[in-house]
């Protein structure tokens, strides 16, 4: 099985850290990596060869995504997009509203911009309160609101939020790193006005992502240097990345309408299968979520605990906290939602992709009742 030579782990649960790439994505890369290798800026043949392969790519991204092909900037992941919206809108003496639960590129580049900023608060299940981010709107530069929280999958309400900041004026940036291929996503239906995303979270390969922003916007570049992506963004261009950034990209969007009821399928029965056990506490289970996420709290265990014993057993998932200088500190999202530090240093996060089947789901819940009571021991 090519998925289980990827690793030691026999079942990957952590595709929201990263995922595997598709074999077809490769087989897409293959000719920018060897044949296609001239610089897309060159006048030369090769160059202009290497130049369509990007262009087919830009087009690939902007049917999926539902935009002109002329509002996409080619980055090197959802950081670099992120940062690119935030500081290119947003600097010293301006203000920025986002939220109390955002990816930690969102809010290092918030804090980088130099201007001040506003985070608006979730309750208990990590829905936003909309109330509080109207009142915050009024005079702010730019707001950034994840599509959806990278820890416990819950979704944002975006045309809400876009009518909120169309009402005040202020244009809307949304992380869509854990959202896109993962839900249906349209640009031309959704009031947001910047979307970054990264290719690595949908099967396609590091190092490449993008950031969409309406033409109507003027974004400063954060990386000077030459002419490329219409001068938003310097550097020659990641060909074989961007080519496996549109194959992944048109390829999640494609398998969506079968991918996504049956990944939400296989992580209801783990939760099902989870709530069976004393004391687990599933983050946001009364808000709606994308549909691979499952984040458990469990009462009486460290979750780095409990992720080695799951390791052991074969089994890859992640901590709902971070790990800094050898320290396990509670997730800042789970603190946010109002979870005790105790609790929250006890959660886990599975993640799943298309390689994840039916049969290894029903392992995981065999095995996880007697990981977390050894990991409570």
């Amino acid at each position: 099985n090519q998925w289980r030579a990827m690793s030691r782990a026999s079942i990957y649960l952590d595709a929201n850290a990263t995922t595997p790439l598709h074999p077809g994505v490769l087989t897409a890369m293959t000719p920018a990596l060897s044949h296609f290798f001239a610089n897309p800026s060159s006048v030369h043949k090769a160059g202009q060869d290497a130049r369509a392969l990007v262009d087919r790519a830009r087009e690939q991204c902007a049917q999926a995504l539902g935009c002109d092909p002329r509002e996409l900037t080619f980055t090197s992941g959802g950081t670099e997009s992120a940062a690119l919206a935030i500081r290119g809108l947003a600097g010293p003496g301006k203000r920025i509203i986002t939220s109390a639960v955002e990816h930690p590129a969102v809010l290092a580049a918030c804090a980088q911009s130099g201007a001040q900023v506003v985070q608006v608060p979730v309750d208990r299940q990590g829905a936003l309160d909309l109330a509080a981010l109207d009142r915050a709107l009024a005079g702010a530069a730019l707001c950034s609101i994840m599509a959806a929280n990278n820890e416990t999958g819950v979704l944002f309400p975006l045309a809400q939020i876009g009518v909120l900041c169309r009402k005040h004026g202020v244009p809307l940036h949304t992380d869509a790193v854990q959202a896109v291929g993962k839900l249906a996503l349209s640009l031309r239906d959704l009031p947001v006005d910047l979307l970054s995303c990264s290719a690595h979270k949908i099967q396609g390969p590091k190092g490449a992502g993008l950031l969409w922003a309406r033409r109507s916007l003027r974004v400063d570049p954060v990386q000077a240097g030459g002419h490329q992506e219409r001068g938003r963004r310097g550097g020659t261009e990641n060909v074989a990345g961007i080519v496996g950034l549109g194959e992944a990209l048109a390829r999640a969007v494609e398998a969506l309408p079968l991918e996504e009821p049956r990944l939400r399928r296989l992580r209801d029965r783990l939760e099902e299968s989870v709530g069976k056990i004393p004391g687990a506490h599933v983050a946001g289970a009364k808000s709606s979520r994308v549909s691979n996420t499952l984040n458990v709290a469990f009462e009486d265990c460290d979750g780095e605990t409990l992720l080695v014993g799951l390791d052991l057993e074969g089994v890859a998932v992640s901590t709902g906290s971070a790990c800094s200088s050898g320290s396990l500190e509670p997730s800042p999202v789970l603190l946010a939602m109002g979870y005790a530090p105790e609790l929250a240093r006890g959660a886990v996060r599975f993640s799943l992709w298309s390689g994840i089947t039916e049969a290894q789901i029903e392992e995981v819940c065999a095995l996880l009742p007697a990981v977390v009571a050894r990991a409570r021991g």
